[in-house]
């Protein structure tokens, strides 16, 4: 939308404002008059202009751009974006976790990386992170680790002992404070970060065959970190660091990339891959399962307006097409329900009608009414089945993207496959990826946020949580910290 300069000002309702600068007062040194229409809706739609923010992801900006398939992957799936050749419009949020809409860019963080593709099936959601894993694995327990991460009740401070304490006393973490206190955790730019699925999806093909998939977005830029330094300096410096690159990025041409592969598994492998697939906080060995590159993505048109395009662009990973689906992993399958709800109360009822989100094919949804309807069925049946004409579906039997579950109705942890552990795979990210700088950098990390306060019984439960990740690494974080401690007067 773009305004006509030989337009005048009006009011919402259309009708010509008498004034921009100006109250209706009695006299001009007079009181004002509840009747100036022009000043009460300019000052109650002002009262009004800020939505919810988003609990967690708060902090972000984003842009459009196109997403093209470079490679025949249609032998793993029917999805019709995904077809060689295909180009589809799409568009990229980028986020913190923790911080509130004011928070600095440059804090050490994970990083939202949420996609929306706009295909001719729907649109098609991926909903992931700069990191391959997450910190657990039941959805029960997201609320309280990013309660965690945000302000203790009494202060309204962040607190390192609170986010330590949830830590410690959940080990399934590990692999992903390991990840978050690396370098990887300190990203230069949104452009210079990867993106992943984190979750397992499931993929169909044309032939009814199913594969488990994980997505990996590479960036074409390269990756880049920051270090303490230079993350706390900027965070002083400019706190909107990131969300000026990509913008500024965009704006001069320089259009950021990144890569899409996937891991394929062949459906029936799953049962028994030596790690459980379906949980978040595990990667798949890439020995196992190579990456066989889908297309790229590339952004090059910046939002119009950042609150109708941005703030107000709402994902969830319910939003699949045909040819794709979700998988067992417990916290996608409550993702699938949360996302969404999140935006009805963020946004309101309707939030799939605004512009940002619509869908580029047509709809035909049973649903009604509701706060701020825009598009209706005109006098269309509400109602299936029905018996004038309105198209409805009857289908019965085995879904295509479906999987086959039995059990008793139980509350418990996966059932653990040959080599699931706590701490193997966060061993092997410290140990054999990082490097002796990287290990470096973070036993710095974690010897200085431990100095902001974390009180015994944490602070020992710290040192036990990093010596079962790597022991060599955990005795450096207690003997650092040890040493460095001021004495007691």
């Amino acid at each position: 939308m773009t305004t006509d300069p030989t337009i005048p000002s009006t009011t919402e309702s259309g009708a010509p404002r008498g004034s921009d600068s100006h109250s209706l007062s009695v006299g001009p040194n007079g009181p004002l008059l509840l009747h100036d229409v022009a000043l009460v809706e300019k000052l109650a739609r002002f009262d009004r202009e800020r939505i919810p923010e988003r609990s967690p992801h708060a902090k972000g900006s984003g842009a459009f751009g196109e997403f093209e398939v470079t490679q025949d992957v249609s032998k793993w799936t029917k999805a019709d974006f995904l077809q060689p050749g295909k180009k589809t419009r799409m568009m990229a949020r980028f986020s913190t976790v923790a911080g509130e809409l004011g928070s600095p860019d440059s804090w050490r963080d994970v990083r939202g990386f949420a996609l929306k593709f706009y295909t001719d099936e729907g649109n098609f959601d991926m909903v992931g992170n700069n990191t391959p894993i997450f910190f657990v694995r039941d959805p029960m327990k997201f609320p309280d680790f990013i309660h965690s991460q945000k302000r203790t009740p009494d202060s309204g401070l962040r607190s390192t002992n609170m986010q330590w304490d949830f830590w410690t006393l959940s080990p399934e973490s590990a692999h992903q404070v390991s990840y978050l206190m690396g370098p990887r955790g300190l990203p230069k730019s949104w452009r210079h970060m990867n993106g992943y699925s984190s979750h397992t999806y499931m993929w169909v093909n044309a032939a009814g065959e199913k594969f488990w998939v994980q997505y990996h977005f590479h960036t074409n830029q390269g990756v880049e970190n920051m270090t303490n330094e230079e993350a706390s300096k900027l965070a002083g410096e400019d706190g909107d660091v990131h969300r000026r690159d990509l913008f500024e990025a965009i704006e001069r041409g320089d259009f950021p990339s990144w890569t899409l592969s996937v891991q394929v598994m062949p459906y029936a492998e799953a049962k028994d891959y030596r790690f459980n697939p379906f949980d978040l906080t595990k990667t798949w060995s890439k020995k196992d399962y190579p990456l066989h590159e889908v297309g790229k993505f590339t952004l090059n048109e910046n939002p119009v307006n950042h609150f109708a395009q941005i703030e107000q662009a709402a994902f969830s990973p319910s939003n699949t097409v045909p040819g794709t689906g979700v998988s067992p992993d417990k916290m996608l399958l409550a993702r699938v329900f949360s996302y969404p709800d999140a935006q009805r109360n963020r946004l309101g009822t309707n939030f799939n009608q605004l512009p940002v989100n619509q869908p580029s094919n047509p709809t035909n949804s049973y649903d009604k009414e509701g706060a701020m309807q825009y598009h209706h069925s005109g006098n269309a049946p509400v109602y299936a089945p029905n018996s004038y004409g309105r198209a409805y579906q009857d289908e019965q039997g085995p879904v295509d993207n479906g999987w086959e579950a039995d059990g008793e109705l139980v509350r418990a942890a996966y059932t653990l496959h040959a080599e699931d552990d706590d701490f193997g795979q966060a061993h092997t990210l410290v140990r054999d990826v990082y490097t002796d700088a990287d290990r470096d950098g973070l036993v710095e990390t974690v010897v200085g946020s431990l100095k902001d306060g974390v009180e015994e019984p944490v602070l020992s439960r710290v040192f036990e949580y990093w010596t079962k990740i790597d022991a060599e690494v955990g005795k450096r974080i207690e003997d650092t910290y040890k040493a460095n401690r001021r004495p007691i007067a």
